[in-house]
C-alpha cells in the first residue's frame, strides 16, 4: 500500500520541488528535511519538499508523517514495501508540483552550499543537471574501494553508452518539468540504475545537460551493496547497450 499524507489535498503550483528519497532514515531524516528547507529558503520562496520514504521498518514513517503535519511544504509519499530507489524516485516526481524538480541524497554527502547552483542552472535554460564528483575541480573524500567502483561504472557507462559526463551517480540532480517528462516512462531501471539511465537517454535525446563540480564527502553507512548492487549497474548497461543497438 502506498500513501500520500500533506497538509493541503489542493492543488498548489510551485517553483521547486526537491524529492528526499529515505529508506531506514529514521537517524537523521529530520536533520536533512531542517537543513533542505533552510538552504531552498535562501533560494525561492516557493517550494515543496517531497520524502520519498520507501518501505522503510525503523521508524523513518511516523517521523515523516509528523513533519509533513508540521509543515505545509513536505509532502510524505510512503510505501509499505520497498519499491527500488528508481521506482521511489519517479512516483515524487509525478505527484510533484514544481517547475524545476530535483533530488538530493538524505546523507547531504554532497555540500548544500550549491543547492542554489543545481537550481539556478535549470532557471538558466538547462534542461538536466547534476552535481560530479568527477571533475578536476571537484573535492572529494570517499573509501578508495568505492571511488575505484565509481571510476570503473562511469568509463564503462561512457564508453558502451556514449555518455559525454564522468559522474552519472551523484545525488544530486536537478530537472526542466517537461523534459524530464518526455523521458520517465522510458526509463525502466527500477532502482540504483535509473539516475545513470535518465541521464543517457537525455543525453541521447538531444536535451541540454550540464555536469558541474561539487564538493562531496563520503556520508557514512550506505545502503548500496559494493558486490551485489554494483555487479546488477554493469548488467543494466550491458541491457541499455542491447537496447540502443537496435534503435
Amino acid at each position: 500500500m502506498c500513501r500520500d499524507n500533506n497538509k493541503d489535498g489542493g492543488i498548489k503550483i510551485v517553483e521547486v520541488s526537491i524529492v528526499l528519497p529515505a529508506y531506514n532514515e529514521a537517524a537523521r531524516i529530520e536533520s536533512t528535511v531542517e537543513r533542505t528547507a533552510a538552504a531552498l529558503r535562501e533560494i525561492t520562496p516557493s517550494f515543496e519538499l517531497i520524502i520519498a520514504e520507501d518501505g522503510s521498518k525503523d521508524g523513518t514513517d511516523k517521523i515523516c508523517e509528523a513533519l509533513a503535519k508540521k509543515y505545509d511544504f513536505i509532502v510524505h509519499l510512503h510505501s509499505d514495501e520497498r519499491q527500488g530507489r528508481g521506482r521511489a524516485l519517479n512516483r515524487a516526481f509525478k505527484s510533484s508540483k514544481g517547475e524545476i524538480l530535483g533530488y538530493i541524497d538524505v546523507d547531504l554527502a554532497t555540500d548544500m552550499k550549491h543547492l542554489s547552483e543545481l537550481i539556478q542552472y535549470i532557471r538558466d535554460g538547462c534542461d538536466f543537471a547534476t552535481g560530479s564528483r568527477m571533475l578536476p575541480d571537484s573535492n572529494v573524500k570517499r573509501p578508495f574501494k568505492r571511488g575505484f567502483a565509481s571510476k570503473g561504472f562511469n568509463f564503462l557507462t561512457r564508453s558502451m553508452l556514449g555518455s559525454k559526463l564522468y559522474d552519472h551517480q551523484c545525488g544530486f540532480k536537478s530537472f526542466r518539468r517537461e523534459p524530464l517528462f518526455k523521458l520517465l516512462d522510458d526509463v525502466k531501471d527500477t532502482h540504483w540504475f535509473w539516475d545513470t539511465e535518465l541521464f543517457v537517454r537525455a543525453q541521447r535525446a538531444g536535451f541540454k545537460v550540464r555536469e558541474f563540480p561539487v564538493d562531496w564527502k563520503h556520508g557514512g553507512a550506505t545502503k548500496v551493496n559494493l558486490m551485489r548492487d554494483v555487479f546488477g549497474m554493469g548488467s543494466q548497461i550491458f541491457r541499455l547497450w542491447y537496447e540502443f543497438l537496435w534503435d
